[in-house]
């Protein structure tokens, strides 16, 4: 069973990470928020479909007065979702598909250090895993002659965000159904993107037609196969150790930008990712306990 665990949410980690060279490769053809809108949709219609195949289970937890519906909490996750990934779309016109992936799984420092303002404390091993991440992202970030790259800004100040979600999830998703939450958090993601693009933006069928495969792997393979993925691979693995698997998304998004889209890193750059990934191991090596 451990295996299986093992095994589901490194596969959710590859579909993760190599979904940031779908991303950037979408946007060849459309803007950001058009590519978002798109992939929300496939996204929100694959988990909608996980959500009808689950109807009878769902009844038999209505009979043992088991069921609570996710969509309320969904529909406010929702909302720090699609600041966080809509500021994640935004930086990859400026930086490379590596970069935003060690960047983005910066959560996985912050979840612990954000869970001290919820009652926890905070063991030596997440200061440790936290300065060493930092660390790194500057050697990966942060140009020789203290240049900041105006894309790597963003995506720090996603990984905030992405930060807050977790949390929020993680307060809430042992309580609702898992499955209506996240369907509910495509479902805003989607109409605020199709807003927003639609107030801005200017996308064609044409354009939607050429980038079909990188919204379906972005929409479908990302947000419904590897979030179902995620969901079964938790029940068999520790949570440090699920966490630990989940942070492979940064390793796996660097190398399918280095073999797909051709991006190379400097000697400077790579040192600070493998800066970053110690740093996320460390600080899941031992798990925040309750005060």
């Amino acid at each position: 069973m451990q295996l299986r665990g093992t095994l589901m949410l490194l596969a959710a980690s590859f579909l993760w990470g190599t979904t940031f060279v779908a991303q950037m490769s979408g946007m060849e053809e459309l803007e950001p928020f058009s590519y978002a809108s798109a992939r929300y949709l496939l996204g929100f219609a694959s988990l909608l479909a996980v959500w009808f195949g689950q109807r009878k289970e769902r009844r038999q937890q209505q009979r043992r007065g088991q069921y609570r519906s996710g969509f309320a909490v969904g529909l406010i996750s929702g909302l720090i979702m699609f600041i966080a990934s809509s500021l994640q779309q935004v930086s990859m016109l400026y930086t490379t598909a590596g970069k935003a992936a060690f960047i983005t799984c910066l959560y996985i420092v912050f979840v612990p250090l954000g869970a001290a303002l919820l009652g926890k404390i905070i063991r030596r091993e997440n200061w440790i895993g936290a300065f060493t991440a930092l660390f790194g992202l500057y050697m990966l970030a942060v140009g020789e002659e203290f240049s900041l790259q105006k894309g790597d800004l963003i995506l720090f100040i996603s990984s905030f965000f992405w930060t807050a979600q977790i949390l929020f999830i993680d307060r809430f998703a042992s309580k609702v159904d898992v499955i209506e939450l996240s369907t509910a958090q495509l479902f805003v993601c989607f109409t605020l993107s199709t807003l927003v693009m639609l107030g801005f933006e200017e996308p064609t069928l044409g354009a939607m037609s050429d980038a079909w495969f990188s919204i379906f792997y972005g929409g479908v393979m990302s947000a419904g196969v590897a979030f179902t993925l995620q969901i079964y691979g938790q029940k068999y693995a520790e949570p440090s150790a699920a966490a630990i698997l989940m942070s492979f998304e940064a390793v796996f998004g660097a190398l399918s930008g280095w073999e797909i889209l051709g991006e190379v890193m400097s000697s400077r750059e790579i040192y600070g990712c493998l800066l970053m990934l110690a740093g996320m191991i460390v600080t899941q090596l031992k798990l925040t306990r309750a005060r």
